[in-house]
């Protein structure tokens, strides 16, 4: 799933090529992707494109004043054409294509979604609020307002709920997954399931210094990169999240795994736990 670094990147890098570029047509080809009527999809055609930033995981690609706010869920990306095909794509449930952007000069962009969970969604928007999963998010971590001490009130507010869950609660703080929050973990030397109130202030300073770091590394080493390179620059310099198997990077223990319905975790339990493994309620029944 792409998260605030790689939504970062990609907004930067096609901030580079929509800017100054006038939008021909924007077609839905998965017509559950686009979750929005008014303004019709149709108003996008013959607006220049402004600006394009990021809210949290969501993209947002303005144009004349209006907004196509992309959000990629799971398994979407953005590919990028130089060249369009001239005849349009035609709706397919074995197509992993879902909306398409055409501009002026040829080029455009294909949104695409892998596999048959089909989770990404486009709003077509006169202002990003009016996505609702924008008017809920919570504070960006790599805002200047977001201080060792917002962090606390955060923290404070979720009381005894699990660090993991926190830092990827989209209504708590914006932008950070699965991935990166394995990561932060990680990097704090700090249990997935430790509650979030139980911190000390100097723990607090250490999930703080994390955070920021983890967060803003895996933005410079993004900043430049074309959108297809930008999921094996993720994947090269994850020290936990999906390394099951494989030696911690800081001390040599093996990545461990805990396992849900929908998703996993990853961790080294010298270095967070005190050596602890973790239960996987699932892997306990299969032993059974």
């Amino acid at each position: 799933m792409p998260e605030l670094p790689e939504v970062e990147a990609l907004a930067a890098d096609l901030r580079g090529r929509l800017v100054g570029h006038a939008i021909t047509g924007v077609l839905p080809v998965a017509f559950s992707a686009l979750k929005t009527f008014d303004p019709p999809v149709s108003a996008l055609a013959g607006t220049l494109v402004d600006d394009v930033t990021r809210h949290g995981k969501f993209l947002d690609i303005e144009a004349s004043g209006l907004h196509l706010v992309i959000h990629l869920a799971r398994a979407g990306w953005v590919r990028w054409r130089d060249e369009l095909p001239d005849k349009p794509p035609r709706p397919s449930p074995k197509s992993p294509l879902a909306l398409r952007v055409s501009l002026d000069d040829g080029s455009g962009l294909d949104v695409t979604e892998a596999g048959t969970k089909k989770s990404l969604a486009a709003y077509v928007v006169r202002a990003p609020v009016d996505v609702p999963g924008i008017a809920s998010l919570g504070p960006d971590p790599l805002t200047d307002d977001f201080t060792v001490e917002r962090l606390a009130e955060v923290l404070a507010t979720e009381g005894r709920k699990q660090l993991k869950g926190v830092l990827r609660h989209q209504g708590t703080i914006a932008g950070i997954g699965n991935a990166y929050s394995d990561e932060i973990l990680h990097a704090a030397r700090m249990s997935p399931y430790k509650p979030a109130n139980s911190l000390t202030e100097a723990e607090l300073d250490v999930l703080y210094t994390a955070l920021r770091t983890t967060l803003t590394d895996a933005v410079a080493r993004s900043d430049g990169l074309a959108a297809s390179e930008l999921k094996r620059e993720k994947k090269s310099n994850l020290a936990v999240h999906g390394q099951t198997g494989e030696p911690c990077p800081v001390c040599g223990d093996t990545v461990r795994e805990v396992s849900f319905a929908d998703s996993s975790l990853q961790y080294c339990a010298t270095c967070q736990t005190g050596g602890k493994p973790l239960a996987d309620r699932r892997m306990s029944k299969l032993l059974k």
